[in-house]
């Protein structure tokens, strides 16, 4: 790898990552201690090896926190959704996983795809903030979205229950693990977008973001990700094809990877 940009990368000696515990495809809880792991924190610990600095794991408790906390400069890296509303601010790697953004609905209500949502009268449950919050704020035409009051976590499936709406967005392998359960409700076939992880840095440090972009690009074509994955239980998810750099992370359904 090039030359490593500590001074831009993490100016306070310590290499500050950024993680969102509402998304538990990629951080989970481990342990009767709550230490967090998953593959997000492998990924920062494993930059922090390479670069030869210790790593603090700063969480958060949804996308919409973890992103208001650029303004405070509470963060160096941040493993999140590259989403255009937040690329003002952000300088994002290519994604390093792609996950499937779907509905979950009850399994005698008349959907059977994402594509049978958006009508009129139909009440879509979103976590506030969130990269599908934003991304359906944006392509949504005629059903209504309705935001929950708290970000993270089952803050979706929680209003899209107490209120009684039609459908909830949301993760498909979040949505797929509480359906499993439930045997009243299903995850629609398809998907509206796909969503891309990835790493973001705070913009203006080109060195910095350029580092991190090449040692995304190697732990993907190294398998590191993968493994990753594989460790954590994640084995429904995808690892991004090389580097994409000049393509949305965020698909319409009707794109294909």
């Amino acid at each position: 790898m090039s030359t490593v940009p500590t001074d831009e990368l993490a100016p306070g000696g310590t290499l500050r990552a950024a993680v969102n515990l509402s998304n538990t495809v990629l951080v989970q809880r481990e342990g009767a201690d709550g230490e967090v792991g998953g593959a997000a924190v492998m990924l920062a610990r494993e930059l922090g090896r390479r670069i030869g600095l210790p790593v603090e794991i700063v969480t958060f408790k949804a996308a919409a926190d973890l992103f208001a906390a650029l303004a405070e400069q509470r963060w160096d890296v941040a493993f999140l959704a590259d989403e255009p509303a937040r690329a003002a601010q952000i300088d994002f790697t290519s994604p390093y996983v792609l996950i499937e953004g779907t509905y979950l609905a009850r399994a005698n209500a008349p959907f059977r795809a994402v594509e049978d949502v958006d009508r009129t009268g139909v009440r879509i449950a979103v976590g506030r903030g969130s990269a599908y919050d934003l991304y359906l704020s944006r392509t949504i035409t005629q059903a209504q979205i309705l935001r929950s009051q708290t970000a993270g976590g089952t803050a979706a499936i929680d209003l899209f229950l107490a209120e009684n709406l039609d459908v909830a967005a949301g993760l498909r392998p979040q949505l797929a693990a509480y359906a499993r359960d439930v045997p009243a409700l299903q995850v629609l076939e398809g998907r509206f977008m796909e969503i891309g992880q990835a790493v973001g840095l705070p913009k203006g440090r080109p060195g910095a973001a350029a580092f991190v972009r090449q040692f995304i690009d190697e732990v993907k074509a190294s398998g590191f990700i993968a493994e990753a994955l594989r460790r954590t239980g994640q084995n429904d998810v995808i690892v991004a094809p090389a580097s994409r750099r000049g393509s949305p992370a965020l698909q319409h359904h009707g794109d294909h990877p």
